[in-house]
């Protein structure tokens, strides 16, 4: 973990309710995709926690949902503004544990680190595709992006306006090669992937409220194999024969 200021360099709305932020300053603690880092807001006592999901040494992209007060107040802060911020937070995916064909599975927000998640696989010369979902078109973000990367992206949508209609599980129902995931999203998207029979493997990160976002608090343990664990300090990446789903979170 290390903290230090990062300046606001540009917000970008994406949908109705994401935004893009970049921002500059020194992230070199970050070490692996599913990181993420824990941002303080002018007069607020807790820091946001937020995904990375992409990063250099000198600079970060956030993509941010407006969740509450906080976040709202996040995405509309002027360029130039400087934020205390905490990086290299977490553990992320070790996708060099992961077989091939891989799949990244995303919904919603959880989409953000996958991209970052992405392009490094890539570099290394993985096998990859992503399957992303949303509530419905107007809900999509990133699509664009992934694609620029230059692997196979397949899309879900709630009420069909984008994709296929339903959940990222019956995309993957249709892909006879997935065995492995690495996925990123509310908690019951990450229940219904696991419970794939196709699935001999894969990597969770869960979303879940946190207070410190370094394992002080232990306020968002959720029971695994080992026993309790803190989703900010033992995870939030998680594998999939650890989880005991029916206690987490």
């Amino acid at each position: 973990m290390k903290q230090g200021i990062f300046t606001l360099e540009q917000a970008r709305q994406l949908t109705g309710d994401v935004w893009e932020l970049r921002l500059s300053g020194d992230a070199a603690a970050i070490a692996a995709p599913g990181q993420f880092v824990n941002v303080e807001l002018p007069g607020r006592f807790l820091r946001r926690p937020i995904s990375v999901c992409d990063w250099t040494e000198t600079g970060l992209i956030l993509l941010v949902k407006e969740a509450g007060e906080g976040t709202k107040e996040l995405v509309r802060l002027p360029a130039g503004t400087e934020l205390d911020v905490l990086s290299g937070l977490g553990n992320g995916f070790d996708f060099s544990a992961a077989q091939e064909p891989a799949v990244l599975v995303g919904g919603g927000i959880g989409i953000a680190p996958l991209y970052g998640l992405a392009k490094r696989m890539l570099a290394a010369g993985r096998e990859v595709k992503a399957v992303l979902g949303f509530r419905s078109k107007e809900d999509a973000f990133y699509l664009e992006e992934f694609a620029a990367l230059g692997l196979e992206v397949r899309a879900a949508s709630e009420d069909g306006s984008l994709g296929t209609r339903g959940f990222v599980t019956d995309v993957l129902k249709e892909l006879p090669s997935c065995a492995y995931v690495l996925a990123c999203g509310p908690t019951p998207m990450l229940r219904a992937v696991c419970a794939l029979p196709q699935l001999s493997g894969g990597q969770f990160s869960f979303e879940a409220r946190m207070a410190c976002g370094f394992g002080a608090c232990v306020g968002c343990t959720i029971e695994t194999k080992q026993g309790l664990r803190r989703v900010c300090k033992d995870g939030p990446v998680f594998r999939k024969e650890d989880i005991l789903w029916q206690t987490s979170l």
